[in-house]
Parts: C-alpha cells; sequence; structure tokens
C-alpha cells in the first residue's frame, strides 16, 4: 500500500496490516480509574482506525467502552497468543499486573504511567496518539528486564514457587513484633538482625521498595542482586549489591513471629517460623518496549523531579 493509500488519521504505509498478516495488540487497563477508562478509549479508536486489531480481557469489558470490533478473551496462560504488543494504562500496580501477562507470553509490554511515578512506564497520558503512532509504525524497540526466581522451604520441603520483576520482600506479619532474620549470600551467612524485614530485589526494582527502604538505585544494564534490610535494629544490615548469578537467602528465626512473603508487592505467601526464602536470578526474562532513546539518568531525573539548576555540563 503506498502512502496515498493510507488510512485517514494514521502514520504512513505501515498503517494497515498486509492481507493475510493480520496484527494484534493486547490492551490491559486500571478499570477504576477514570482517566484509564478514557485513555483506553482513545487508543483502542485509534488503533481500529488503522486495522490493528484489539483484545481485552471480557471481565474488564463491562468497564470500558468498547467498540463491537474489540475481542474479548477469558484470563487465561495463552490469552496473549497472537499479540505482538502488551499495552498497559495505569500506575506501578496496573504495571505489574501486566508484568505477569508479559513475562507468561514472551510478548512485550509498553505501559503508559497514568499514576504517579511508573518508572516501568514508557509513556505519559499526553502521548497516546505518539503510542499509537508509534505501534502502528512498529518504532519501538525492545528490550529484556531480569526478574527473580523466589523459593520457600519449611522444614528442607519446597513449600512454594514464585518470581518478581521489581522485588520479594520477606517481612514482619505483626505490627508489634520484630522479624528476626539471618541473611545469606552463595551459602553463607552474612548477618543477624531484627527488624521489618529484608528486601531481595532486581536493578529495575531498585527504585522502588528498595530505595524506599535506602537502598542504592542501580542502573538497569547493570546485572545484579540487591539485599536491603527495612528497619533493621542491628549495627551492621546494610544494603548489599551482589553478583546476578549469586543466590540470596533470608531465613525466618524459629524463635520468631511468622513472616511474609510478598512478590511485587502482588502475591503473598505466609512465612511460619523457621521458613527459609532463595531468591535467585530469574529464568525468564520481563520484555519492555521502549520508545524513547533517553539515559536513564534523565529518566531518574524527571520521575522523582531531582534538582539539577546550575548543571553546566562538560567542558566542550
Amino acid at each position: 500500500m503506498t502512502t496515498s493509500d493510507a488510512v485517514p488519521g494514521c502514520p504512513g504505509t505501515p498503517g494497515a496490516p498486509e492481507a493475510g498478516a493480520p496484527r494484534t495488540v493486547f490492551l490491559l487497563a486500571h478499570t477504576g480509574r477514570p482517566a484509564a477508562v478514557r485513555s483506553a478509549e482513545l487508543v483502542v479508536q485509534g488503533l481500529l482506525r488503522c486495522g490493528i486489531g484489539v483484545r481485552v480481557l471480557a471481565e474488564e469489558a463491562a468497564d470500558l467502552p468498547l467498540p463491537a470490533a474489540v475481542e474479548l478473551v477469558a484470563a487465561a496462560d495463552d490469552v496473549l497468543d497472537g499479540c505482538e504488543l502488551l499495552i498497559v494504562l495505569g500506575g506501578d500496580g496496573t504495571l505489574l499486573r501486566g508484568a505477569e501477562f508479559a513475562r507468561e507470553s514472551g510478548v512485550p509490554m509498553l505501559g503508559v504511567n497514568l499514576g504517579r511515578v511508573g518508572f516501568l512506564a514508557e509513556a505519559e497520558r499526553d502521548d497516546l496518539d505518539k503510542v499509537v503512532d508509534r505501534v502502528v509504525t512498529r518504532s519501538y524497540e525492545v528490550e529484556e528486564r531480569m526478574t527473580l526466581d523466589v523459593l520457600v522451604r519449611n522444614d528442607g520441603q519446597i513449600a512454594h514457587t514464585d518470581w518478581a520483576l521489581n522485588e520479594a520482600s520477606v517481612e514482619k506479619a505483626a505490627r508489634e513484633r520484630l522479624l528476626e532474620v539471618v541473611t545469606e549470600v552463595d551459602g553463607r551467612p552474612v548477618s543477624r538482625f531484627g527488624g521489618d524485614g529484608v528486601v531481595c530485589a532486581t536493578p529495575t526494582g531498585s527504585t522502588a521498595y528498595a530505595f524506599s527502604a535506602g537502598g542504592p538505585v542501580v542502573w538497569p544494564e547493570v546485572e545484579a542482586l540487591l539485599m536491603v534490610p527495612i528497619s533493621a535494629h542491628a549495627l551492621f544490615a546494610k544494603p548489599l549489591v551482589t553478583a546476578p548469578d549469586s543466590v540470596l537467602a533470608v531465613e525466618v528465626q524459629p524463635q520468631t513471629p511468622h513472616g511474609v512473603l510478598w512478590c511485587d508487592g502482588r502475591r503473598t505467601v505466609e512465612l511460619p517460623a523457621g521458613a527459609r526464602v532463595e531468591v535467585r536470578r530469574g529464568a525468564v526474562p520481563v520484555r519492555l518496549a521502549r520508545l524513547h532513546h533517553a539515559s536513564f539518568t534523565d529518566r531518574l531525573v524527571a520521575k522523582f523531579a531531582l534538582p539539577v539548576a546550575g548543571w553546566r555540563g562538560a567542558p566542550q
């Protein structure tokens, strides 16, 4: 198809799929946010106008103003089969929910931030037209982000397995009691202390819970694992940055109250006294679609509104 044949309102030649090669995008939105509902309507209209199919979860369809052309599907492991991209509209929680679909399927996730910070997001609410244009023309790049594989042992037996994109945190369950733990790196003990818990994070998660607990910001290109104590009552309980192939472990001591394991703040399991949590680099990454070539430094400054007045730059 030539430029003169393009669909009105769509960018150039790639505006419609070639015959026999239909394109489909999956859309996930925070239906409890009016801004997300309105944004979803605009994105759906833009994609359909350019000949790209849209798929959404049937359980969310009633909360979205969707035309009949939108494909409704039930939540299942194969929900993204045949999709080239997952577009997520919402805050950090919705983006982490989208990451669950993205990891399972291997489909890249493109996040549009409608929340407060949105480090995982690639675009903001005002960028919806640009998002549609870039999707239609396939003008985006895909990068992989490290994940965590998480294993819980009770009495030496595997009791639970999970994963995380940002962090796996071992936390106290009783507000009035400290959680007594021993931390371990690569099979060797590091420190024993009481506190609110321990965060084990990826570089992606370094700007999330680990950051709030006092951990360092780690650039996404750096391959490493983080272990950050939460409000530890100890002289030496500092954030640690380890090799990407290290195995981190947190042992809940037998005499302490039970704890709780949280993965990305979304999935949780109780940790009885004596439980052991092992965290290692995940076997399956999450793929993120990127629209911009801005450095992570610029993203950090923008997301946290860091003061940079007075910067003069390197001499030319």
